[in-house]
């Protein structure tokens, strides 16, 4: 299951808070994203590891340095995922919510 892989990439503080960096729009480098994140850049490079191996980011080499892209369409597949959840429940919800009133104005024991 592609979403339980992306879910576990993004349980961790550290690899949340780097794609809530790139989810900006702005380009970093992985020098970039390293700084303020509590590790260091091995650290951030372990991490980032961790994102490319469930692919939320890919890596691309320009000149010295490497910059890192979000993908979005992978973070759109588990919004996908969370929205069908969510409809299940609120169909539940719904029916429950018809059960409960109906239950309620039933004059039968």
């Amino acid at each position: 299951m592609l979403e339980a892989q992306i879910y576990k990439a993004l349980g961790d503080p550290v690899r949340l808070l780097i794609v809530t960096r790139l989810a900006s729009g702005e380009p970093y480098t992985i020098g970039e994203l390293s700084k303020n994140l509590g590790v260091s850049r091995q650290g951030a490079r372990k991490q980032l590891q961790v994102l490319v191996s469930a692919n939320l980011v890919h890596l691309a080499q320009k000149g010295r340095e490497t910059e890192v892209i979000l993908d979005t369409d992978k973070l759109a597949t588990a919004r996908q995922f969370i929205a069908k959840l969510e409809q299940q429940w609120d169909q539940r919800l719904h029916a429950l919510k018809d059960f409960v009133e109906n239950k309620s104005t039933d004059p039968s024991p």
